[in-house]
């Protein structure tokens, strides 16, 4: 896990990838929303983005016990991957809310 800024505020920030584990960035997810109450995920491609979805459902079954449920706004932005400059996917997750 890495951070972002984000105004100022350091959010922890989850790359998924088209191979991440779904139960694995589910579990990540809702660790870093109890801590943190917020939490942004890095997807580049349909497979990567397809994972993160399926880990943001797996992560609301895991504090829908709390009575937490989570709310997730896309947007593209431009990141550097080896000096190629690529648009991917950012899913900022957050309690509703909050």
């Amino acid at each position: 896990m890495q951070t972002a800024e984000k105004g100022g505020v350091a959010v922890a920030l989850l790359k998924v990838g088209s191979k991440s584990d779904p139960n694995k960035v589910a579990g990540a997810l809702a660790g870093t929303i109890r801590e943190e109450n917020r939490c942004e995920m890095q997807t580049i491609g349909a497979g990567a983005l397809n994972q993160a979805i399926k880990a943001l459902a797996i992560a609301r079954g895991f504090l829908a016990p709390s009575g937490i449920d989570l709310i997730c706004y896309p947007a593209f932005v431009d990141v550097i991957i080896n000096g190629n400059e690529r648009t991917a996917i950012k899913l900022f997750v957050e309690p509703r809310g909050h």
